[in-house]
């Protein structure tokens, strides 16, 4: 300042001053130099505006920007902002470092039961828990609703004693879950889940990639069981790729259609074939045929079921219109599987509708089969749905039956056709009295509700022998047919 004074006259900038009482003010602040006719500074005149407000203000921007406004830790910005440093520092040193994924463990019950508030509250009991259990130069921060990230810097050049290091402060931290937490009027139980990687060295990656691991090895933690820790396992990193890979080629399979529907009979007595179940194969141009047990379940969880029902259930519909074109086929029914995600679409009732209009496929031919787990949520509007459908004549089959937790108060009222007992229970029908009583129970439970019954899974003549016996007379499985091609169907069905 003095020297720009000096050699130019003039100096601007913001500085701390002090008020008289001694409270401290930041100013803006510009000061020119008054001088005499040689040129000698006379004195000096200051203009200076008070800055503290803005500055206050644009502290509190930097605290919401960088920290959580809960607990008051570094949020998931500042995190990867000091990963990164650490990341970067490390590429010119040997030592490693650490982070710890902390999840902790069923905390939606606590909002839940509780309330948010006194969730609140134990998040800020937990940071002060894990505040204690870590070096004044680790860093603690908050990602999100309950996950936690404490990074360990300048641990052991030495990978497994790192480790050993890395584990000794996660046994800590769970070894702090131990004491109930002091909630309101009670105290509450909670534990974390705890993943595990190491980090540093010469080769430099990104913040996001030992963040990542970190949260892998917390999903393994919680899958085997919750309230441990589990270090990285690279397996699981190409697990996830092959997951993920399978995801986009999903996607491209639902855009071209590389599915085909396959059909199993469905038999009466000694093998009179009487309808199908559509099911669906997925063609993959490189790895052929996939397991519906493998994309199904992404589907799901992707959104991709959505689509992909839309087009089994168009692709069924089809057929099913052009079997009326051949007396020997025109009676089979088409059993198709309705995913809970579906069925719990708002224009799901007009969709069915629409598609059987376009299709001309005959509603009486048409079999919806839904799981008893779909049962379970909203069963007033899954009773005006099916409703709706049945009075166009459409019906409806409970899939499943027995695995799940209906009520029998909602089954029956609801517009049902059929019950189908699951092959885990048909599959020991012969050797084990408990799954002979549940089979029993559901052809009983069928015949009081006016309904017809049919077994799945049924691969042995014994098998179809005591069901028989039981009362259940329709069947579905290896004995009688595997899941056949359209042409292999039709071969079938017109004996050619």
């Amino acid at each position: 300042m003095w020297r720009s004074l000096t050699e130019q006259g003039h100096w601007s900038g913001e500085i701390w001053n002090k008020r008289k009482n001694g409270e401290l003010i930041a100013e803006q602040i510009s000061i020119s130099a008054m001088r005499d006719t040689d040129g000698s500074a006379l004195q000096y005149v200051a203009h200076f505006t008070d800055i503290s407000e803005r500055i206050k203000a644009q502290a509190q921007i930097d605290t919401l920007a960088f920290y959580d406004p809960l607990t008051q830790l570094p949020n998931r910005r500042l995190l990867l902002d000091r990963l990164d440093q650490a990341l970067h520092a490390s590429t010119r040193h040997a030592r490693n470092n650490a982070l710890l994924f902390v999840d902790l463990d069923n905390f939606k019950t606590i909002n839940d039961t509780l309330g948010h508030s006194q969730g609140d509250l134990l998040l800020v009991k937990v940071t002060e828990r894990i505040k204690d259990c870590i070096r004044d130069g680790d860093t603690l921060a908050r990602l999100g609703s309950d996950e936690f990230v404490v990074m360990l810097e300048d641990l052991s050049e030495d990978v497994i004693e790192a480790a050993t290091q890395t584990e000794a402060a996660g046994d800590k931290i769970l070894a702090a879950f131990v004491a109930d937490f002091a909630l309101g009027s009670g105290a509450h139980h909670a534990s974390a889940s705890i993943g595990i990687t190491l980090f540093g060295g010469s080769m430099l990656e990104s913040s996001e990639q030992p963040l990542r691991r970190a949260e892998l090895a917390m999903f393994q933690a919680k899958e085997a069981g919750r309230n441990m820790l589990c270090f990285f396992d690279p397996q699981m990193q190409a697990v996830v790729s092959e997951h993920a890979t399978m995801a986009a080629d999903l996607r491209e399979a639902v855009i071209k259609q590389q599915f085909v529907l396959h059909y199993q009979p469905q038999v009466v007595g000694t093998g009179r074939i009487t309808g199908v179940e559509a099911l669906v194969r997925w063609e993959h141009p490189r790895r052929g045929r996939v397991s519906p047990a493998e994309f199904i379940p992404m589907a799901e969880e992707t959104g991709l079921i959505l689509p992909l029902g839309q087009w089994v259930l168009e692709t069924a519909c089809q057929q099913l219109a052009a079997w009326e074109q051949h007396p020997e086929m025109a009676h089979l029914t088409m059993a198709v599987n309705v995913s809970a995600r579906q069925f719990h679409q708002r224009d799901f009732v007009d969709g069915v509708l629409a598609t059987l209009e376009r299709t001309g496929a005959k509603p009486k031919r048409l079999k919806l089969e839904l799981t008893e787990s779909m049962l379970v949520d909203d069963v007033e509007a899954i009773i005006v749905k099916m409703g709706a459908l049945k009075a166009r004549g459409v019906s409806f089959s409970l899939d499943d039956f027995g695995t799940g937790y209906s009520s029998l108060a909602h089954l029956k009222r609801l517009p049902l056709d059929q019950l189908k007992i699951d092959q885990g229970f048909v599959r020991n029908i012969v050797t084990d009295a408990n799954d002979a009583v549940i089979a029993k129970m559901v052809v009983v439970l069928a015949e009081s509700m006016g309904l017809s019954v049919i077994a799945e899974g049924v691969e042995l003549q014994a098998q179809a022998n005591a069901l028989a016996k039981l009362g259940c007379h329709a069947y579905q499985g290896y004995l009688f047919n595997r899941p056949l091609s359209l042409e292999a169907l039709e071969a079938l069905v017109l004996g050619r």
